[in-house]
């Protein structure tokens, strides 16, 4: 079954595959935007691990522009990482409330249309629902078909389109 995955140092060779299949399009939910030069390698894993690790920490403080945020990758039953999420716990910036909302995610292309994004996302909720929201905001472009089935899948209820997006509602 689809599961959501801590970050961690020892999967850089599932994780830089994972990464490889997307090759550097649509990384949504896996904070490839915080790492200049973003790839598939080891410098970029570790950069990225350090950011990961330091937006989940609720007892620190961030730099403007960034909001608290718990990275998980996706895996699959064999343990493949299949995608990436990121789980924000507030949309407290200008980005995030027009155009990120509280939920990232990618699925990589090998492993589309397998449920996994669903899956994902229902467990994604569960997680916010422990960090104590009421609703979370999940956006996707206008013309993203199966983000839309996703997102309509696990009950969001669209709003509207703005700069691009569909903003969809769901109450927890």
């Amino acid at each position: 079954m689809t599961a959501l995955t801590p970050p961690s140092g020892d999967r850089f060779d599932a994780w830089a595959d994972c990464v490889r299949d997307f090759d550097g399009v649509g990384l949504a939910g896996s904070g490839s935007w915080q790492v200049q030069g973003f790839g598939p390698t080891r410098e970029s894993f570790e950069t990225l691990l350090e950011h990961t690790r330091a937006e989940s920490d609720t007892g620190r403080d961030l730099q403007d522009g960034h909001v608290h945020c718990d990275y998980f990758w996706v895996t699959d039953p064999d343990e493949v990482v299949v995608g990436f999420l990121a789980m924000r716990h507030s949309i407290d910036t200008d980005f995030l409330r027009t155009q990120g909302g509280h939920i990232g995610y990618s699925i990589r292309p090998s492993h589309r249309r397998q449920g996994h994004a669903a899956r994902a996302l229902g467990l994604a909720l569960n997680h916010a629902r422990m960090l104590g929201l009421g609703h979370v905001l999940l956006t996707c472009d206008e013309d993203n078909v199966g983000s839309i089935r996703t997102i309509e899948s696990q009950g969001g209820d669209f709003e509207r389109i703005l700069i691009g997006k569909r903003r969809y509602w769901i109450d927890l």
